[in-house]
């Protein structure tokens, strides 16, 4: 796997779960690190454990707040050539008629916008810039209850695309990624729910973290330069083998 000594990697969402994880292996390919996320505690302990780390308590839903976020990176470390989109929201969980369209327009502005607003600065870097884009299944096949995330991830699986077409050609390396059912917090909301057959999976059947985390660290290297502009999947055969995980 190609390292990353001397690069910089902005992970949202990297207080716990997939994001941490993919800090983790990220650091031991030797990248400095920029956390993101709205827990300031959750951020600062994990980036206390890896070396080169920054932590930012940041909501991406601020595009303000954003461009702070990308201004401190590139303070710290001058540039910012990795960015993985990961932070996300699956609540609120319910049918259609029954969520606050509040909460609904907010996963939203999350879990799109939020996104977009990182992309969007990352530009700045160009060229040379790699965006790994946390997708799922769900953005292909609508799940019960969960319209609102369903929904901003189909919208980021076209951010993907659309990344893709307009800026490939200046340098930008897109792509999307299906991580699959992780053990996570968020699993633990899912499961609480019992609204949809995900939310019924057991938990012995969820993967670790550290295993979506690998493919993440491995789509940012030069290996995974064909995969521009597409979506990866962690369930994949062949993507698992090229990625060095254990098959399915």
């Amino acid at each position: 796997m190609t390292g990353l000594a001397g690069k910089t990697a902005l992970v949202t969402g990297a207080g716990r779960g997939i994001g941490a994880a993919t800090a983790a292996a990220l650091s031991r390919l030797g990248a400095n690190l920029v956390l993101a996320a709205r827990g300031a505690e959750a951020i600062a302990r994990v980036a206390a454990g890896l070396p080169n780390a920054i932590a930012v308590a940041t909501d991406i839903a601020d595009a303000d707040a954003v461009d702070r976020l990308f201004a401190a990176a590139r303070a710290r470390f001058g540039r910012v050539d990795v960015l993985v989109n990961n932070a996300a929201t699956v609540e609120p969980i319910g049918r259609i008629g029954d969520v606050d369209p509040r909460a609904w327009a907010a996963s939203l502005q999350a879990n799109i916008a939020g996104q977009f607003f990182c992309a969007r600065a990352a530009l700045a870097d160009l060229p040379d810039v790699i965006i790994v884009n946390i997708s799922s299944g769900a953005a292909h096949r609508p799940q019960e209850g969960w319209s609102a995330y369903c929904a901003g991830k189909a919208g980021l699986a076209m951010l993907t695309r659309s990344l893709h077409l307009e800026y490939a050609a200046h340098g930008l390396r897109a792509v999307g990624f299906r991580p699959g059912v992780v053990d996570t917090e968020m699993q633990g909301l899912i499961r609480a729910s019992g609204i949809n057959p995900v939310s019924r999976m057991p938990r012995t059947a969820l993967q670790p973290a550290a295993l979506p985390a690998q493919a993440i660290a491995w789509l940012c290297g030069a290996e995974a330069a064909d995969l521009a502009g597409q979506e990866a999947d962690i369930r994949d055969p062949a993507f698992r083998a090229r990625a060095g995980l254990p098959p399915l």
